[in-house]
């Protein structure tokens, strides 16, 4: 009886390491939208630009980095990765005009596309068998969402205590300590004789060929508008709109006083609540169709989305709100990066993903964007929690007519025969 192949293998680990501290970082920013702007009188849209700009930066290095780790190896693109994001941090903190925040956001970007789900979830998933690829993806996408549950309280906490400057720097130095995971991550590279036959340039012309890439790439804008939307501007949207916190309640009983902690609580219950929701999704994918999963959790967002707004903002609903969204948070990343490699195969799983997660961050920025937009127009979000429920609906149709069956790889030309 042949033996199988473990599911927990330190290249799972490291990548779950560095996704983990990568994104605890990045979970965080929604956090420093208030003390940014009081400090420097700055309108809500300013800094929520920045954060929009760090999206779409994210977005756009998400291939180019997947593209140098398949050229120049893995490895080396995520210490680049970290060189950047520890950089942005550093030259951030010392930024004291909306448009030097803004600009140097696009390092921060850069840097988290290195260290991001494009890098890492190629290494863990070339490394993964295929009967526990799924799974491995789903664990190492739940990762991130540990550092979400311990990003938000940790950038309040140290807010508490020290200037929102010395916390950048403070996060600069945990994203290099991150770079010690980096000797567990040699990750093999289980492709087949004729994916590694096949140019990148010919992987990327039969995607672009295919309805069903495209159906694919237009499904993720709404992740993206969503979930950055909420990461970005719910810390804030709870501070100034949710009902009082009962002195007397369970949740005063937490320590949590006030309409600021229940923002920050929130962004880590939804961490929290997607550990579980990733590796279920991970779970199914081994067993059912990917694109039915897909569509399922993109209508269920847009109901619950639909209903927490309609619904009198209190302190409970926001905790059942944050419970809710986050079992459905990140549960279509591997979902979705399984279905990219499994349709196109494992060789340029990187490069592939890192153009579909393009939408995600064009998505990404726009919800970030008009949050505060719209915010500074109307004095409060409910036309962008709106966008965001029609984009869900959107992507939860798309998915549905996906043709998820591997492309035939492409056999090499036979050699001219002499004359």
């Amino acid at each position: 009886m042949p033996q199988r192949s473990p599911l927990i293998t330190p290249v799972l680990i490291g990548g779950c390491i560095v996704l983990m501290m990568g994104f605890a970082i990045r979970a965080s920013f929604g956090v420093f939208q208030i003390p940014i702007a009081e400090e420097f009188g700055w309108p809500r849209a300013e800094f929520s630009l920045a954060i929009a700009i760090q999206n779409l930066a994210w977005g756009i290095g998400q291939p180019i980095f997947g593209a140098i780790a398949e050229r120049f190896g893995d490895r080396r693109a995520i210490v680049l990765g970290a060189v950047c994001y520890a950089l942005g941090l550093v030259l951030s903190a010392f930024a004291i005009t909306p448009g030097s925040m803004q600009l140097l956001e696009i390092l921060v970007g850069f840097g988290i596309a290195g260290m991001g789900f494009g890098v890492i979830l190629a290494i863990v998933g070339r490394a993964a068998s295929d009967e526990n690829r799924s799974m491995a993806l789903g664990i190492t996408t739940a990762a991130g969402s540990v550092g979400q549950i311990i990003g938000a309280p940790l950038a309040e906490g140290l807010l508490a205590h020290f200037p929102w400057q010395t916390v950048f720097l403070i996060f600069a130095a945990i994203i290099l300590a991150a770079l010690f995971a980096l000797p567990m991550m040699r990750s093999p590279a289980p492709a087949t004789k004729a994916e590694l036959e096949e140019s990148m340039g010919q992987i990327l012309g039969k995607a672009a060929r295919d309805p069903s890439y495209a159906m694919i790439f237009l499904g993720f804008f709404s992740c993206g508008y969503q979930l950055a939307f909420i990461t970005a501007h719910f810390p804030a949207f709870v501070t100034e709109l949710c009902g009082p916190i009962d002195p007397a309640g369970t949740l005063a009983g937490l320590g949590v006083t006030t309409t600021s902690a229940l923002g920050a609580l929130s962004i880590a219950l939804i961490g929290l609540a997607n550990i579980g929701g990733t590796v279920l999704a991970g779970y199914l994918g081994k067993s059912f169709p990917r694109k039915y999963l897909l569509a399922a959790i993109y209508a269920a967002r847009t109901v619950v989305a639909a209903v927490f707004i309609l619904m009198p903002i209190t302190p409970e609903s926001v905790i059942i709100f944050s419970l809710l969204m986050g079992a459905l948070w990140l549960a279509t990343v591997p979902l979705t990066s399984g279905l990219v490699a499994y349709i196109y195969g494992l060789r340029y799983m990187g490069t592939l993903y890192g153009i579909v997660f393009f939408s995600h961050q064009l998505g990404g920025f726009l919800g970030v964007w008009l949050g505060g937009k719209l915010y500074d127009i109307y004095g409060d979000y409910t036309l962008v929690w709106w966008i965001g429920v029609g984009v869900g609906a959107f992507s939860a149709i798309v998915h549905l007519p996906i043709r998820e069956k591997p492309l035939p790889v492409a056999t090499p030309p036979a050699p001219a025969a002499a004359a």
